[in-house]
């Protein structure tokens, strides 16, 4: 090769690494293309002496899809009237195991009423194979849990939706050397159950979100978003998003088959609304 020939040779080289370089920072700075989402449990002291009014600041803080933890006595129409008016869209609610068990037909039929994609299962709220054992759950109590859940998303999915498992802390205990959390994501059918990951809650385990959507993603197409510190004291304190320990970034860019994601906000230091609406300013502004 000759001297010109190899130096327009490196020129062009030159020019296309650099373009490589730009294109792979504008794709680790790229924001995450999702509405905002916030779940209601956040503003549930607000909420029940001003529904509509509650809803419409969330709104305005910068939310487009919610998840109801609650109507406080309105019913199905009434939401949806109220959500359409603030220009929200709910496309899920939260109900513990024991309601899921008790008022299933009650509870698909509101969920239908109000336009619902998903219906979550909040928490199994302690609940035993035999309703007169008491303590821990064990390995068994789990089992069946994911049984149930099987049997309800059966039902759920039958109705047009789609039955979730939201998580606390005690999916992510180690019984007889099984992780709770791997027993119900290999013993939940795929087609009947999907999970609602609380990213806060499994990190406050001991557990990196990270691992459980790399594998699976596909598990996982409802996030909550919640930021945690844990004190000196061992006692956890919830900031707004981007003021604790959790870094969302990887979180999020591994959470590639994610639909909705929910910030929740359980414990507020200044105005609700205004912390809120910094939530959701993170969120739209998070670089991944």
């Amino acid at each position: 090769m000759g001297l010109a020939s190899r130096r327009s040779f490196l020129k062009a080289t030159g020019a296309i690494a650099a373009a490589a370089c730009i294109n792979v920072r504008r794709l680790a700075a790229r924001t995450l293309h999702l509405p905002v989402g916030l779940e209601l449990y956040s503003v549930r002291d607000l909420l029940p002496k001003d529904f509509d009014g509650t809803l419409r600041q969330v709104r305005a803080d910068g939310y487009t899809v919610v998840e109801a933890a609650g109507f406080f006595d309105h019913t199905a129409p009434d939401v949806r009237k109220s959500m359409d008016a603030a220009g929200l869209r709910c496309v899920s609610a939260h109900y513990n195991l024991a309601l899921l068990e008790s008022q299933l037909d009650s509870i698909i039929n509101f969920a239908k009423t109000l336009g619902l994609e998903y219906i979550i299962c909040s928490s199994s709220g302690g609940m035993h194979r035999d309703p007169a054992a008491q303590g821990a759950q064990t390995l068994d109590d789990w089992r069946w849990i994911a049984g149930e859940f099987n049997r309800i998303g059966t039902k759920v999915k039958a109705a047009g939706m789609t039955l979730g498992v939201h998580n606390h802390t005690p999916e992510f205990a180690t019984i007889d050397g099984v992780l709770v959390y791997d027993e119900l994501l290999k013993l939940t059918d795929p087609n009947l159950v999907v999970f609602e990951m609380d990213c806060g809650w499994v990190w406050a385990s001991g557990h990196n979100p990270v691992d459980f959507l790399s594998k699976t993603p596909q598990r996982f197409p409802l996030l909550h978003i919640k930021d945690m510190v844990r004190g000196v004291d061992g006692k956890i304190h919830m900031p707004v998003l981007g003021k604790g320990d959790i870094d969302y970034a990887p979180i999020l860019r591994a959470a590639t088959r994610t639909r909705y994601y929910f910030v929740e906000q359980e414990q507020f230091d200044i105005d609700p609304i205004e912390e809120l609406k910094q939530d959701a300013e993170y969120m739209q502004n998070l670089k991944l």
